[in-house]
């Protein structure tokens, strides 16, 4: 399998979560495995580490996972660095398809994004549902919020909430809106130290220890709805893709087995994702 330079120096790092497989048997030479170009989310979720090694013991294969925000997973498949795509912004996705970089689009599970923020809640945003208006109230006061600012599908959708509202925050004065440039976990980390708001999913901050002060303010509006998508990268365009068995991965999340496990994944008995494959 070609892969280029570049990718394969990540794929030896930390975005690496192979350390989530079973170990090899001793002596075997695993070559049967797949690279998936996936979401922070679905990584620092926790979701991996449940699935993964339900898929690898039922089928001998392995996935690597390189965890990027969706649209640098993208562009990481459409180089042919990877054999499939998990990830949850559509429009890109189905841009993807249209390219001719992957073949059919299937959806696998859903949740939520939720606004966060301190539970002092100075601008009295809690019990709220209007994602809008709740943006418009944090940047009419210049309380600081946090953006991933790293072409996530958490980061498109901020950014469209933000077009939505009729600003710009980037163009604002006062220094309120800051961009961390780096994943969902790390994003709520700064948050936290800082008492920031911010735009989270809800798989990722049901599985976040560090929350300090920070409580879900804003959630329920059907505007944060948050679906997710696997598509396999098309071996018309990337010839050394891994098909029949980034196939059987695609196959498996979206089989009645595959959408059980993924409604099993609980922490602290609330569900991180709702399973939403159509048969």
């Amino acid at each position: 399998m070609v892969r280029s330079a570049l990718f394969l120096a990540m794929l030896g790092g930390a975005m690496l979560a192979s350390a989530q497989q079973p170990p090899a048997a001793a002596g075997r030479v695993d070559s049967k495995y797949i690279v998936m170009a996936s979401t922070t989310s679905t990584e620092q979720s926790g979701l991996f580490t449940h699935l993964l090694p339900r898929f690898s013991a039922k089928t001998g294969i392995q996935v690597r996972v390189v965890a990027l925000g969706t649209g640098q997973a993208i562009a990481v498949a459409s180089r042919g660095d990877a054999d499939l795509l998990l990830v949850h912004d559509r429009v890109a996705e189905e841009k993807f398809v249209a390219d001719g970089l992957g073949l059919a689009r299937r959806d696998v599970m859903y949740n939520d994004f939720v606004v966060i923020g301190p539970a002092s809640d100075p601008i009295r945003l809690a019990g709220g549902r209007d994602v809008i208006l709740a943006l418009r109230q944090i940047a009419q006061g210049w309380y600081p919020f946090l953006s991933r600012g790293d072409r996530s599908g958490t980061h498109a959708a901020e950014l469209r909430f933000w077009k939505h509202a009729g600003l710009d925050p980037k163009a604002s004065a006062g220094g309120w809106y800051r961009e961390t440039g780096s994943g969902m976990g790390p994003t709520l980390n700064i948050a936290s130290s800082m008492n920031a708001y911010a735009l989270a999913d809800r798989g990722t901050w049901l599985n976040f220890r560090n929350r300090g002060d920070l409580t879900v303010l804003v959630e329920g509006d059907e505007r944060l709805f948050n679906q997710y998508g696997v598509i396999v990268v098309n071996p018309a365009r990337h010839p050394h893709v891994k098909l029949k068995l980034a196939q059987a991965f695609a196959d498996w999340i979206v089989s009645a087995e595959g959408q059980q496990a993924i409604a099993d994944y609980r922490v602290g008995g609330q569900a991180l994702f709702v399973p939403n494959a159509k048969h």
